[in-house]
Order: structure tokens, then sequence, then C-alpha cells
């Protein structure tokens, strides 16, 4: 049966025969443009997966930083570039935009530090010269931690030692800076094995804490028991022990340094682990001082003379060897003397003095000893040290005719101990008791005696010429001789105790010399205690 849909209108007409159309191709135009997006959408993605991260960095200022030519350099090595610099909100900083590369994804962490290289003059050297052809760069320590972070404050200077540097670092702490500085060479037996990285002042305002780090193998070096000091410049000392001077080498005079050693026989050798802490000492003298076995003892001493020239810190000498120092200085007013005495603190050693923990642990043992010390005739003295300077030391000796002292209080906190007039104080006090006594002598009255003298031996002559006068026909020719003898030899007399007589001139003017010369000693003892540098470089005019 014929489907009436397909029927034809027509009958008997022939109905063309109908085929599939065939799957649409596109042209080759389109191929290109295909191709190139591809490769397009290919350099992208492996753009995107070469791409490291974006950093910001603040600075105080852009200062060498250029925007898509300044590059992030780690050990010669481009890792990054500077994108773009723009100005803080507040005005304060600028900051950098900077985009690493993927290799130098892992310098991303916390403790990574960046600074711009640039040509650098300071007393720790020069640095960055070769920046003046390549242009400035920014430089990497790489950071060690594995915290991740993409905001960074840059450093303004480069630092002293990278994460990567092999050593350790110690804090010192001191009483003062003194020339040291960042960069600071630290020496060992005068070889320099590494430099000062850091300082800070205490939040207490009187101590300074420094970071030191010491180069691998020097650093094994620093035991428990090491001993650092300033060797910073000229250490230069006049004092009563005379001249020192010490120093480390031509560049600590410049940039001043840190010395450290251990005691020669310290017990010690393990080295000491990194950020252990020592003391600063002032000097090598100070810091090898062997700690003494005893506690050092206090006692004042009450002087009645000028202590002008000693200082705090000078020794305490018996008989050459060093038994104290002295601590402080005062004045103290004597209400029922109504006079002024010179209090000094001074700080014995026991152990130095050869005694030992029973002798001062005991007090009446300790009293019984300083007792017989000073009923032997034990005193102190103050004495010149030092004739260029005038310093002056306090020195125990004993003076057996030293008279006994008068209320001397050994039970106090502070004993007193009993004190003698010093060698400069003992000749100027002689000096003066002669001056006086020869200013006693009372030469106008023995030369008014010599006159009354004279004129009664002159009424004497007259007396005797006339009876020669009366018996010259009846005395003998010898008595006339000896009467004649006589008066010669009284003229003579007479002549040589006139007032004008040359003896008696040169004898007035002998006594006027010999006070003259008295005044002149007394003054001189007056002005070499004030000035003993003058008995070296002479006596110098007062600038009015």
């Amino acid at each position: 049966m014929p489907d009436p849909e397909n029927a034809s209108p027509n009958p008997g007409v022939p109905q063309p025969a109908r085929k599939r159309r065939a799957r649409w191709l596109p042209s080759l135009v389109w191929l290109i443009p295909i191709v190139a997006a591809v490769v397009g959408i290919s350099l992208l993605i492996n753009t995107l997966a070469s791409r490291g991260p974006d950093i910001t960095i603040t600075f105080r200022t852009a200062e060498g930083l250029t925007p898509g030519k300044t590059a992030v350099r780690y050990k010669d090595v481009d890792i990054g570039l500077v994108k773009s610099v723009r100005l803080a909100p507040d005005r304060s900083h600028v900051v950098a935009n900077i985009e690493l590369t993927k290799d130098a994804e892992n310098f991303a962490v916390k403790d990574t530090r960046f600074w711009v290289v640039r040509p650098r003059f300071a007393v720790s050297g020069v640095s960055g010269l070769e920046t003046l052809l390549s242009g400035a760069y920014i430089g990497v320590d790489a950071g060690k931690s594995a915290e991740s972070t993409r905001s960074f404050t840059g450093l303004e200077v480069p630092p002293v030692v990278t994460t990567d540097a092999s050593g350790r670092q110690f804090v010192l702490r001191a009483q003062e800076l003194g020339s040291l500085d960042i960069g600071s060479p630290v020496y060992y037996r005068r070889v320099p094995v590494g430099q000062v990285v850091a300082y800070q002042l205490e939040p207490n305002g009187r101590d300074i804490t420094l970071r030191v780090f010491v180069n691998k193998p020097y650093d094994k070096l620093v035991t428990a028991d090491t001993r650092f000091w300033h060797a910073s410049g000229v250490d230069l000392k006049l004092d009563a022990g005379g001249l020192k001077l010490s120093t480390q080498s031509l560049v600590t005079v410049l940039l001043g340094g840190v010395a450290f050693q251990a005691p020669e026989r310290t017990t010690a050798t393990d080295a000491a682990a990194e950020n252990t802490q020592f003391l600063l000492a002032g000097d090598q003298a100070e810091a090898m001082k062997e700690p003494e076995e005893l506690a050092p003892t206090l006692a004042v001493l009450n002087f009645d003379q000028s202590v002008r020239g000693l200082a705090p810190g000078a020794p305490v000498d018996f008989r050459g060897v060093i038994v104290g120092q002295v601590r402080s200085i005062g004045i103290e007013y004597q209400r029922e003397r109504k006079a002024f005495r010179m209090p000094v603190v001074v700080e014995l050693y026991p152990s130095r003095m050869g005694f030992r923990e029973r002798d001062v642990s005991d007090q009446a043992r300790q009293r019984n000893i300083v007792q017989g010390l000073i009923q032997r005739g034990m005193r102190a003295q103050l004495r010149n040290g030092n004739l260029l300077t005038g310093q002056l030391y306090v020195a125990l000796d004993f003076f057996p005719k030293a008279p006994p002292p008068k209320d001397l209080n050994l039970d106090a906190p502070l004993p007193e101990f009993p004190t003698t007039p010093g060698t400069f104080d003992e000749l100027q006090a002689k000096l003066g008791d002669i001056v006086n006594r020869i200013d006693k002598v009372p030469f106008d009255q023995i030369g008014q005696e010599a006159r009354t003298a004279m004129v009664s031996m002159n009424k004497m002559l007259d007396s005797a010429d006339k009876l020669v006068a009366q018996l010259n026909g009846d005395v003998a020719p010898q008595v006339l001789a000896a009467l004649q003898d006589a008066r010669r030899t009284l003229t003579a007399a007479n002549g040589t105790l006139a007032s004008d007589a040359p003896l008696q001139q040169d004898t007035r003017r002998m006594l006027q010399e010999l006070t003259r010369t008295a005044t002149s000693l007394r003054a001189l003892t007056d002005y070499l205690e004030r000035h003993p540098e003058a008995l070296l470089r002479g006596k110098t005019e007062d600038k009015k």
C-alpha cells in the first residue's frame, strides 16, 4: 500500500532520489588562529607556572630602586625584579613590590633579610663599589624559618654576618660602649676571629648588651671560663703605677675591638653554647684578675692632709704588694675641732695579706689581729706614686715611733684604721719648723748689744790714752809698746764691730739671705705639693 505522505501529487512523474547530507569540514583558514591560541595558552600556563611569589619590602627611601630595572640578587644570581615602588600612605617610608622567580619561592620566609646594595663608606670599610657601573640592586640573606610571609622590612645597612656564615654568637654585658661599633673586630691572641654584630642599651639605662660573632673554628676557643675585654683604640694610663700603653693593632685605633682569652690555668675545655653571656671588662688586667678567695673588707682612713692626686681605684700597697684599692673619697666637718678631715674608704683583700677564713669570720679574732697590728705601729700613709702626674696611693706600713691613735672606733660598720702624715707633709712641717726658729732669732737685739759694747770699749780706749799720756815719761818702753799694741787691737775690733763695718754688713746680709732662703723653700714645697709635675717640665705660667 503506497504511503500517502510520500505520494506524489502528480502521478506518473518520477520523484528525485533523497540522500543524507555529508558532515561539514572547516576551512584551512581557521587553522592558523587555532594554533596561535593554543600556543598563547601554553605560554600563559608556562609563565604562570614559572612565576614566583609577589612580595613587598618597605624601605626608608627609594634611593637606588627603579621599577623594571632593579634586580634582586642572591650570591650574584638574579632571583627577582622590582615591579613598582610607591609611597606609603603616611609618607614615612616607601613600599617596593617585587616579583620573585619560581626557584626563589623558598626565600619568602619570615627571617629572610633584604637591603639595597649601593656604594657605602663607613669606618668598617667600603662596600658596594661594583654598583657604580652596574647600578644598585637588592641583596638577600636567605632565612631558615618554616613560616612563610609576603611582607618584609628592609635593612638600611648590610648585615655584618649572614645566616650562611659558620660560627657562633655570644652576648657580652658592659658598662660602656667605648669606641666599639658594628663591625668592630674580635681578637684572640691578636688574631682577628670575628666581629661585633649588634649592640643595644638595656632598659635600666646602665648596662649595654653587645652581640659578637666568632667564626669557625675559633668559636671552640670560647669556653665557660673565657674572659672578654675592651681592646679599643690606644689604652694609655698614667696612674700611681706609672705609664702603661696597650693596643691590639692599628685597626683598633680607628674601629675599636674586643679581645678574649682564657686564663692559663683554666680547667674548662668544652666550647660554650651559642648565646652564652659574658662580662666585658675594661682592660686585660681587669679581665684576667683572679677572684678573691675571701670577701673584701671595708675600712675608713681619716686623713688631715690634702688628698689631691688620690682617686677611686688607686691601689692600697703593703711593701710593694697590692692588697686593696680605694673605694671612695669624702670630706667631713668636725664641729668639736672646728676643722675638716678627709675620710677615704678602702677595700682590703684579706687573702692577699695572708689571712685565712677563720681570721675574718670570727669578729673577736679579727679585732685582736687588727689591734695587735696597730700596737706595733701599722699605719696608713699617702705616698706619691708618680711624680709626672702627681697620683697618690695608700701605703700600709709599720711606724714604730708613731703616737698611739686617739678615739679609734673598730666596732663601727666601717672600722677606722689609723693614719700618719705623708712624706711630703713631714718635709713641709720640718722646713716650716726651721723657718720658724730662724724667725725667732733676735738679730736686731744682737746688733744693738754689739753697738753698746763698742761704745763702752771706745770709752775705755779714751781713758787708756789719757793714762798713757800721763805716764808716758815714767812708763818703761815695753809697757808703752804693749799699750800701743792694745790700742791697735781695740781699733781693729772697733772697726770690725762698727755698724758700717764689712763684717757686720756681711753678717746682716747672710742672715737676710738665710731668711729669704727659708721663705723660698716653704713656697717651693707648697708649689710642689700642688704641681708635682713641675719636677719634670718646670714651672708654667698661670693663664689668666
